[in-house]
């Protein structure tokens, strides 16, 4: 997922210019080239920290959104490996969060620097900004000005998006509404697991006290009988005079 999301990134970044609009279902969904310098949804650390009072410039805010988020990256990855071994789908869907985190902050970290020759921003590293492309252009108009952060603006839903923000998003609603599903099923899958176990190392003591039965059963019952002593039938035969059962020679016949 992340060598598909970059190689489209590479191919728009190259081929397109900022801006350019390509429709490919008419007015609805178009590839529509855009840099993103925030975090999801353009927002950017100076711009929250604007309606506290503090003065911060954008090349800061930048640097400490890239920062940050190579940090949450950690986290994540964290996480992710302590899941290895859950049995349920939850790895999948956390790993979908990772890939995704991992294909911005990739355009974050390097971008700035890697095309250098071609932004139309200052850069360098860690000051790179995210590609988006895919845009459905489904609403444009202008927020009311009541609204937090973006009041009065002109915007246009959805917002341009890339693959790597359809892997975080697809991994963060799935987990919100089937976590507790989730965490079920590998407590399911443990405690079976667990019986299974505790089942064959234990064994019922009625059943030892059958298979010790058996087992002496078996061991009378399979005595070979013993072998009949043949040196007293033959000594006894000798002491009456007779011949020795030994003796091959056929009897005399008397003159």
């Amino acid at each position: 997922m992340i060598l598909i999301d970059q190689v489209v990134k590479v191919i728009i970044k190259k081929n397109m210019s900022l801006g350019e609009e390509i429709p490919v279902l008419g007015d609805v969904f178009k590839i529509h080239f855009i840099e993103n310098k925030g975090a999801a949804f353009g927002m950017t650390i100076d711009n929250l920290l604007s309606p506290l009072g503090v003065d911060m410039t954008p090349e800061t805010s930048k640097l400490i959104l890239s920062i940050f988020s190579l940090i949450a990256l950690v986290f994540i990855g964290v996480f992710l490996y302590r899941l290895s071994s859950h049995k349920s789908p939850l790895p999948f869907f956390v790993a979908l969060i990772f890939g995704g985190a991992m294909g911005n902050i990739i355009d974050r970290t390097f971008y700035g620097m890697i095309f250098e020759n071609i932004n139309n921003y200052e850069g360098g590293f860690l000051h790179g900004r995210v590609v988006d492309m895919f845009y459905f252009d489904i609403w444009k108009g202008y927020l009311p000005d009541w609204l937090p952060f973006w009041g009065g603006e002109y915007y246009s839903f959805w917002p341009i998006f890339n693959i790597a923000d359809s892997a975080i998003s697809i991994g963060i609603v799935v987990i919100l509404i089937f976590q507790g599903r989730f965490f079920k099923m590998n407590d399911d899958v443990e405690a079976s697991q667990m019986a299974s176990t505790d089942a064959a190392q234990t064994i019922n003591p009625e059943v030892q006290d059958m298979l010790a039965s058996s087992s002496g059963i078996s061991s009378v019952a399979g005595t070979p009988p013993p072998s009949p002593d043949t040196s007293d039938a033959g000594a006894s035969g000798i002491a009456e005079g007779g011949d020795s059962p030994s003796d091959p020679s056929p009897p005399r016949i008397p003159l």
